[in-house]
């Protein structure tokens, strides 16, 4: 009777472990696919961080010197012009800025399905050894 009671655990462990092994591969893909979205959101970040500095960069270039030019003789104050420029500009290179910062928040490369789906199989597996 006695070995007929350990082939049986001895079943019932080796298919726990197999189970076991499909979960963590299973999860360690999840994670893999995961993870490489939100490295991609990333990047996508960045890329609008560069974007923001290149548009910056540009509009300081071609536009400042031709709208205080012009602005200057509106207002009849070069320095006046130069300074209302100057702000129109920093707001639209700060507004680029930080969409592309809430892009790049610690948050979207946490992996949340992952985290979802390992919570759920610690639950599953904790009510077979119950």
């Amino acid at each position: 009777m006695q070995s007929n009671g350990n082939q049986t655990i001895q079943g019932l462990v080796g298919e726990a472990l197999r189970e076991s092994t499909d979960l963590a591969q299973k999860e360690f893909t999840l994670f893999k696919t995961e993870v490489s979205q939100n490295m991609r959101t990333l990047f996508m970040g960045l890329a609008m961080v560069v974007a923001a500095a290149v548009f910056a960069i540009a509009a300081v270039m071609l536009l400042t010197e031709s709208l205080v030019e012009w602005l200057a003789t509106v207002v009849n104050s070069e320095a006046l012009a130069a300074l209302i420029v100057g702000g129109v500009l920093a707001v639209i290179a700060i507004g680029l800025g930080l969409w592309g910062k809430n892009a790049m928040t610690a948050s979207s490369l946490t992996p949340q399905r992952t985290m979802r789906s390992l919570k759920r199989d610690a639950e599953v597996l904790s009510e077979r050894g119950a």
